[in-house]
């Protein structure tokens, strides 16, 4: 049995794949190991390995891919990931670990073993030149602060901080005060003193996406967001040659705008997935 892990800012993806094929899914809140302290991330491991429940089948390897996991050349076991491999290790002791990023695990998913621009849309961004083997090219997502452009985060990021400024039409900008508890100093709080910040920016997409149709102010933000990532990110790879695959929930449910933005510039996509674990367990198979 093998057990592929795909984590992101808002939700965990665990998949146990049996000798047989059979294939069991468990969802669970979001790591970042990037910000989330050790005992947080601990938690949620011990809940997800306990209601996977792999039975009495060996477990011979796990996968794990998680945002804000930096694995350096040479490094088996990543300096974030110490507590994590120790309560990995423990539940599953004979299996083998893998520990790698979300881009790579997005680039497996929709390029398979085969060269391709991968990028993730999600509450972040990111995006990759993947050869096959190894993301030989990588342009740096710099996080919800300095980039995430195209994500989820950035899109409420970028109304908040109008709404926060009074520059949210009506009547958008009295829905907004009506359906959130976002008076000033609940904001700063939530944006610059939780644990996940990301998270919370993040969780006002769908609601601003649901005036996407409506609202000219919203059409023009959201599609902005997009042509920023584009701009910023997929223009510096080969985009005339290569077609672009897309893994992530925010990109998925607004690939009609998405699109839109991207033929402007010629973009072509192999895939738009909402999440990667289907693609990477065709990948991993092999190593059942």
């Amino acid at each position: 049995m093998i057990i592929i892990v795909d984590s992101g800012a808002t939700k965990t993806d665990w998949c146990s794949v049996s000798e047989s094929g059979k294939v069991s899914n468990v969802k669970t809140a979001g790591m970042n190991f990037a910000v989330m302290p050790a005992e947080a991330i601990s938690e949620i491991v011990n809940e997800a390995t306990s209601e996977l429940n792999p039975g009495n089948e060996e477990v011979t390897q796990v996968h794990f891919y998680a945002a804000g996991l930096i694995v350096r050349p040479g490094e088996s076991v990543p300096v974030s990931a110490a507590t994590l491999h120790g309560t990995l290790a423990g539940v599953f002791p004979k299996a083998g670990m893998e520990y790698a990023s979300d881009l790579l695990a997005a680039a497996r998913a929709v390029c398979g073993h085969k060269s391709g621009i991968a990028a993730i849309l999600g509450t972040g961004s990111n995006s990759c030149f993947f050869d096959g083997v190894n993301v030989v090219k990588n342009v740096r997502s710099a996080g919800f602060i300095l980039g995430d452009e195209g994500g989820g985060a950035c899109l409420g990021k970028l109304f908040m901080a109008d709404f926060l400024k009074g520059l949210v039409p009506e009547p958008v900008s009295s829905e907004f005060a009506s359906d959130f508890t976002v008076d000033y100093m609940t904001v700063v709080r939530n944006v610059y003193k939780s644990d996940a910040p990301s998270k919370y920016l993040g969780s006002f997409a769908p609601w601003i996406l649901e005036r996407y149709d409506s609202c000219g102010y919203v059409r023009d933000l959201v599609d902005a967001n997009f042509r920023n990532f584009i701009e910023r990110a997929l223009k510096q790879y080969d985009i005339a040659q290569y077609p672009v695959g897309i893994v992530g929930g925010f990109g998925y449910h607004n690939q009609k705008a998405l699109r839109k933005v991207a033929s402007e510039y010629g973009i072509r996509f192999s895939e738009i997935i909402a999440a990667p674990v289907d693609g990477l367990v065709k990948y991993h198979k092999g190593e059942i």
